[in-house]
């Protein structure tokens, strides 16, 4: 059982709570990123650096996880790509997405990418906040316990 993390746009402080938790109930994480990244080595916690260029991190995550595994990434195709082998996802802001809800994220994605195409302005995400990383703990605490039963 492996936890990945798409850690190119994974925030500082949710890196540190997926370390702890990863020390704490001896998970294995692999942060995958294509530039190096600060993380706290440990036996639980692995930095795999890939190439530069376009969805090559989210390529090797997709070849690399196996269901029942989760995957922390914020990007909806990463995503929906490997809810479809059974893995689980949560985003970097707690909410886990699923073969019920993806098919809506995917359909606001695009749908957004068409307006910004189009010369709309479609504002900017919400900062990631305090609420934003507690959910995430608390999503990942939810994951950790489930699979150590």
């Amino acid at each position: 059982m492996r936890i990945w993390v798409d850690a190119d746009s994974c925030p500082v402080p949710l890196r540190e709570i997926i370390c702890k938790a990863a020390m704490r109930t001896q998970t294995l994480v692999t942060f995958v990123a294509n530039q190096p990244l600060p993380i706290k080595r440990t036996d639980f916690t692995q930095m795999l650096q890939v190439e530069k260029g376009f969805d090559v991190a989210d390529n090797e995550i997709v070849k690399r996880a196996s269901a029942g595994e989760l995957v922390i990434t914020n990007d909806i195709p990463l995503a929906s790509e490997v809810i479809e082998n059974e893995v689980e996802v949560i985003n970097m802001r707690g909410e886990k997405l699923t073969k019920h809800n993806i098919g809506q994220r995917l359909n606001m994605r695009d749908f957004m990418d068409t307006l910004r195409s189009s010369g709309i302005e479609t504002g900017k995400n919400a900062a990631f906040s305090n609420t934003d990383k507690q959910e995430f703990a608390n999503q990942l605490d939810r994951f950790l316990a489930r699979i150590k039963k």
